[in-house]
């Protein structure tokens, strides 16, 4: 216990599993957790002493099944292994911790998903930008950025790590910036220096400098970069030649997407029980790296016309040509998980079997790489050119191993026949010894006289010679005695004691001298550790191309037009998601968007509750955003300008663990879009200001209309909304077109069409949409008798010409516009009262737009 109290000291942290003989225990507070977490039982040492300690413990073999339940709870696990053999000391057994799992830093497959990454990250606060680091110690990927939190909140979405690590004094401010979300460790603040990152990661890459990398000009993402070299130290990871380079995510290359929008589209993560994301619907990949890969292209779509058509081009060429398509799906369908196979062949975890699969599926990956060579497509064929053969290595692994390999190389005939002629002579020793024995039996037979003698072993007295009783007087002298059964006598010979020691050497030979030749063959194979982490990323780009062929036939999706204009034009546009989920023989109703910064910039699209305006809202951002990873779209026609950053406010969600309502949510989203817009943004609005009361909701959603309308970038947007007042915005302003979802009311009820047509709304069926969802009739009829009382008393026409008063107003106030008027004072206590410092560059253009307005409509009254 002295020896335990004094390693699990050295690690307070973590879980501490204590190898004692054939046992992994745990103690104290340890044995607690370990007992409720992995459902053994705990009992107690030194039962009613005063050092009585909770004890709870598996069996050592059971590591693999018991060690990912404990990380998959959360937990650091050290495991602290028997450093010597116990045979070999009198004392105490050394002992100390080979391995610490966390759940950002395993290689256990049980806690490993085949098809997502695992990431450890690393955050750094520098003095004016974040950086950040991804490392995925299974695969080998290793990544940096660094830029304000905004972005850093989106790559912490996209990448979702397992654990991410951050300085201690910054814990708070973690919290305040990310939420609770994240899986935490907090390490000492010295670590986060730049001189020990860069050493660090030089050390690692044996390099002078990290110019190579393209990451020397990212100071505080190489701090983070660093952090995470540190900490595989720390946990003991020191075979770590796969993380072969670290790279930028250059962030200007991709599609940005806030938290809100990566949310509100469902991507990954559905915002209901039981809901189906877009990945669920659109991934047809059939190996890991393919699946990986396309979480990485759906986390980054890309931005640049050329890069995005090129992909285009591949899906048309595997449509157009199916049997190839059907032929490399079939090779891929061979081919396992070559990027963590040779990660473990790197970090040493590798097992005999899993070498063999490694070997299987670079051959599966040689007929892929003629087939793309000799196909028409130049995207295809670089693929092909680049993809490795690994002839030698294949070759090397065929003729050391064995094709049955067993899994444990412990278990022995891990190598091939014929390999080393040592080892074959050995098993010819070991392994022949039946003949050998019948010989002997035969020889004894004879000259004792005994026609019942038998020749066995056990694993207490070796091999032995068995007399029955009867026969016990025919015994020779020169045979020793070991064993007396009751109607049997057992007995040895100095051949029999010569012949065992001779096996029992052979054995034990040939378990040493397998362990060493498998153990050089992947000493051998850390050369090929790049080619086939090569291999592993070109067989998931061309995976996912061959996913998105099969998904575009298996649902009628068409090829999208990408060029650098400013127009987007959706013709019978589909959801994605929606239309998998409906029932057999319905059709989803397709809808046209149609977006430019000339006369159509802003959509105003009203209609009742329950109509569609979300769902036409979130496929148009569905079909971008598909069409900018590569992939066809749910449309009959997509015409696209590319698009830079998609911003959504969809739905309503409270945020009350951290103090905010419904209303504050909406307003902190829709801020967030209003600062960061760009040109080529595409916007999409639902709802905004109904978190509030009428008048200051369609106050705010005017407003923010006007904003976009007005902005200078003039960004894409769908504004949908209940509030039938605002449809009056496009009198005024020029590029607003109004838009309803169509609805047929019939005699006591209403069927909602789906279908968007030009012109306003002026209803919402509020009362028939709580009529469907089975609302009493006593509610219903009283709702109704409220409803007309209140439409007399505050007419929406009334609220509609109160927005016409206020503009007509503003038109009369510049009609009698002249240089004495008062109103040049009025926007000269504007000018004066407006804070500089908090001012943002277009915030200042659009109140110069504004004036400009005014001074435009006095020409035009006075002329």
């Amino acid at each position: 216990m002295k020896q335990y109290n004094a390693i699990k000291a050295k690690y307070p942290d973590a879980l501490l599993l204590f190898r004692v003989g054939d046992f992994y225990e745990t103690f104290g507070e340890d044995a607690i957790k370990a007992a409720a977490i992995l459902n053994i039982v705990q009992t107690k040492r030194g039962n009613g002493s005063e050092h009585e300690t909770a004890l709870a413990g598996f069996p050592h073999h059971s590591l693999n099944t018991y060690l990912p339940k404990l990380v998959k709870a959360g937990e650091r696990v050290a495991i602290c292994d028997q450093l010597e053999d116990p045979k070999q000391t009198k004392t105490i057994v050394k002992r100390g911790v080979t391995e610490l799992v966390t759940p950002g830093v395993a290689l256990n497959d049980e806690v490993l998903q085949s098809k997502t990454n695992n990431f450890l990250c690393a955050l750094h606060y520098g003095k004016k930008e974040l950086g950040v680091a991804f490392l995925d110690v299974s695969t080998g990927e290793f990544l940096t950025a660094q830029g304000d939190v905004a972005q850093m909140d989106k790559l912490l979405r996209n990448f979702s790590p397992s654990e991410v690590l951050i300085p201690k004094p910054k814990k708070q401010a973690f919290q305040n910036d990310f939420g609770n979300d994240f899986h935490t460790f907090f390490l000492e603040d010295w670590v986060f220096k730049t001189d020990y990152a860069n050493e660090t990661l030089n050390t690692h890459f044996e390099t002078t400098s990290l110019k190579g990398f393209g990451v020397d000009h990212l100071q505080e993402g190489v701090i983070a970069a660093g952090v995470i070299l540190h900490y595989l130290g720390e946990t003991q990871h020191h075979k770590l030649q796969h993380i072969t380079s670290v790279q930028r995510i250059a962030e200007d290359e991709y599609i940005w997407m806030d938290r809100f929008t990566i949310r509100n589209l469902e991507l990954y993560n559905p915002n209901a029980v039981n809901a189906v994301t877009l990945i669920d619907v659109i991934d047809k990949t059939i190996s890991p790296m393919g699946g990986r890969t396309l979480k990485r292209w759906l986390a980054l779509p890309l931005k640049n016309v050329v890069s995005i058509q090129k992909r285009h081009e591949v899906v048309q060429y595997l449509l157009d040509n199916g049997t190839l398509h059907q032929k490399v799906q079939h090779q891929i369908k061979q081919i396992g998980d070559i990027e963590r196979l040779i990660s473990k062949v790197a970090t040493g975890k590798v097992n005999p079997r899993e070498i063999i699969q490694l070997k299987n599926s670079l051959e599966a990956i040689v007929p892929i790489k003629a087939q793309a060579t000799n196909s028409d497509n130049e995207a295809l064929k670089v693929i092909g050119d680049t993809l490795h053969d690994c002839e030698l290595l294949r070759n090397k692994i065929k003729e050391t191993l064995n094709e049955e390999a067993p899994v444990n190389i412990l278990k022995g005939n891990s190598i091939a026949d014929g390999y080393l002629d040592e080892l074959d002579e050995l098993r010819s020793i070991a392994f022949s010894g039946k003949d050998y024995l019948d010989k002997m039996l035969e020889r004894e037979t004879e000259a004792t006289g005994i026609t019942s003698l038998k020749i066995a072993s056990n694993n207490v007295f070796g091999y032995y010679i068995e007399v029955r009783n009867t026969h016990k007087d025919k015994v020779p002298e020169t045979w020793i005695r070991k064993q007396t059964l009751v109607n049997a006598e057992r007995y040895i010979t100095e051949e029999l004691k010569e012949y065992e020691a001779k096996i029992l050497g052979a054995e034990e030979k040939i378990l040493t001298l397998e362990q060493q030749l498998f153990s050089d063959l992947i000493i051998w194979m850390n050369e090929y550790i790049k080619p086939v982490q090569l291999n592993a990323s070109l067989i998931g780009q061309l995976d996912c191309l061959c996913s998105y062929a099969q998904l575009a036939e298996e649902n009628n999706y068409t090829r999208p037009l990408i060029d650098d204009s400013y127009t987007l034009e959706i013709k019978n546009g589909r959801h994605p998601v929606i239309e998998k989920q409906l029932p057999p023989g319905e059709q989803y109703i397709a809808n046209d968007v149609s977006l430019n910064k000339e006369d159509q910039q802003m959509i105003m699209i009203t209609g009742p509750n329950m109509s569609g305006k979300s769902a036409i809202l979130r496929q148009t951002a569905l079909i971008v955003l598909l069409a900018q990873m590569g992939s066809f779209v749910p449309a009959d026609e997509a015409k696209i300008g590319a698009v830079d950053k998609i911003f959504t406010r969809v739905g309503a969600s409270d945020n009350i663990s951290m103090g905010e309502s419904t209303f504050m949510v909406e307003m902190n989203e829709t801020a967030n879009i209003l600062n960061n817009i760009s040109d080529r943004s595409l916007v999409l609005l639902d709802e905004i200001g109904r978190g509030t009361s009428t008048y200051d909701g369609i106050s705010i959603a005017w407003a923010i209309s006007e904003f976009l309308h007005e902005h200078p970038a003039r960004p894409k947007t769908l504004f949908a909304t209940h509030y039938h007042e605002l449809n009056e915005m496009c009198e005024t302003f020029k590029r607003i077109k109004n838009y309803n979802v169509a609805v047929k009311e019939l005699k006591d009820n209403v069927l909602f069409l789906r279908k968007l047509v030009p012109g306003g709304s002026e209803h919402s069926f509020g009362i028939h949409v709580a009529k469907m969802a089975g609302m009493p009739q006593q509610v219903l009829h009283r709702a109704n008798k409220m409803l007309k009382k209140l439409e007399k008393s505050h007419s929406s026409e009334e609220l509609t010409d109160k927005i016409k008063g206020i503009q007509e107003e503003d038109e009369l106030q510049l009609s009698f516009f002249n240089l004495d008027d008062p109103l040049l004072e009025e926007i000269k206590d504007e000018i004066v009262n407006i804070d500089i410092d908090t001012l943002t560059p277009v915030e200042a253009l659009m109140k110069l737009n504004e004036i400009k307005r005014m001074l435009t409509r006095k020409k035009a009254s006075t002329v």
